[in-house]
């Protein structure tokens, strides 16, 4: 009798997609054509954070108390393990409540899935670890919609809730503040190596413990007076983001790369050519307003526009509020949060130092 045949192998999760994390952003002057006709409807007085200014979330005021924080993330796999993806992209998605300096509430998943490249294992697996993030964040998944996608997608739509006073939006940093981020960069870089079967076990640990980690201190960085502005650096990289605080505040943002927290390896993996196709994507569509000094290299700015999937908040703060800043990175476990740069006067535009 002839053995029975094995069940063909299900292709590896990164091979699906033809960008991973939020590298499958769609590039920020694209993104600009595409959205310029819509800034023109009524606003209602109550919509307190809209699209006007690219901010990570939108804030509708319910009463003197609270206001509703709605935000929607998803994306193709950044890694192969199906557990794993779903985490990062749901911490991914949570993560803009948190830098509105808001408290989650629930979510709903948002899963585009291949049904007849992919079993129905591996798809529940994908659910299963976004749902642990969840668990995590003390919400739970209240619904969603599934469609069969000839790509693997999986997001969540995000709902939290903030003290009116309290949104952090990434228009107010003002001239004097000093700016702080939470998690290392080169998260781009370690997909890529990932995605070309190049990144060690001790650089996938990194990957994985860095985009698994819930942004928890928005909240409380949103009660300190001296915290003017805040976002989290995803797609767009550190300069994307941080021309989003320039051009909202009308000032000069100052980045001392020397002081930019970086994983381990990434920037040895960047000079090899481990690079996102959005990287070079990201400096196309903004690099006119970025200054970088004479001689910086070509890893660097490679680093500076990477794509960062799940990345940490940024930032604006007066001086005399930077202890307690830092105190609160500290106590939620950011130990690599660093201060950067600062705002000053000046065109809106990034410059590196």
């Amino acid at each position: 009798m002839n053995a029975p045949e094995k069940p063909p192998a299900e292709p590896r999760l990164t091979s699906l997609s033809h960008g991973g994390g939020c590298g499958c952003k769609i590039a920020p002057g694209v993104l600009s054509e595409i959205l310029k006709g819509t800034a023109a409807m009524p606003i209602p007085p109550q919509l307190l954070v809209g699209i006007e200014t690219s901010d990570d979330a939108a804030v509708y005021q319910l009463n003197d108390e609270q206001a509703l924080i709605a935000t929607t993330d998803f994306f193709m796999p950044i890694v192969d393990d199906p557990h794993d993806f779903g985490r990062i992209a749901a911490t991914n998605a949570i993560s803009d409540v948190y830098a509105m300096g808001g408290t989650p509430i629930l979510a709903l998943a948002l899963v585009g899935m291949p049904i007849n490249v992919l079993s129905t294992a591996t798809i529940g697996r994908v659910l299963e670890g976004g749902a642990s993030v969840c668990r995590s964040a003390g919400i739970p998944i209240a619904g969603g919609h599934t469609i069969d996608s000839v790509e693997a997608i999986y997001g969540l739509v995000a709902l939290g809730l903030v003290h009116p006073k309290r949104v952090k939006r990434n228009a107010d940093a003002r001239p004097g503040d000093v700016l702080v981020l939470g998690k290392p960069l080169g998260v781009g870089v370690l997909s890529a190596a990932l995605k070309k079967e190049q990144l060690d076990a001790a650089g996938y640990e990194r990957m994985i413990a860095t985009t698994t980690k819930l942004n928890t201190p928005g909240p409380d960085l949103a009660a300190l007076d001296g915290v003017h502005a805040l976002t989290d650096v995803t797609g767009f990289g550190l300069a994307g983001h941080g021309l989003e605080l320039a051009r909202g505040a009308g000032c000069e943002v100052q980045i001392d790369w020397a002081q930019v927290p970086l994983l381990v390896g990434v920037r040895a993996l960047a000079s090899q050519g481990f690079v996102t196709g959005a990287s070079g994507r990201n400096w196309a569509g903004y690099g006119r307003d970025v200054v970088l000094p004479a001689g910086f290299a070509k890893e660097d700015q490679a680093l500076l526009t990477d794509p960062q999937t799940s990345g940490g908040l940024l930032v604006s703060c007066t001086e005399a509020a930077l202890p307690e800043v830092m105190a609160v990175f500290r106590r939620h476990g950011f130990a690599a949060a660093a201060t950067v740069g600062r705002i000053v006067d000046g065109p809106a535009r990034l410059v590196v130092r």
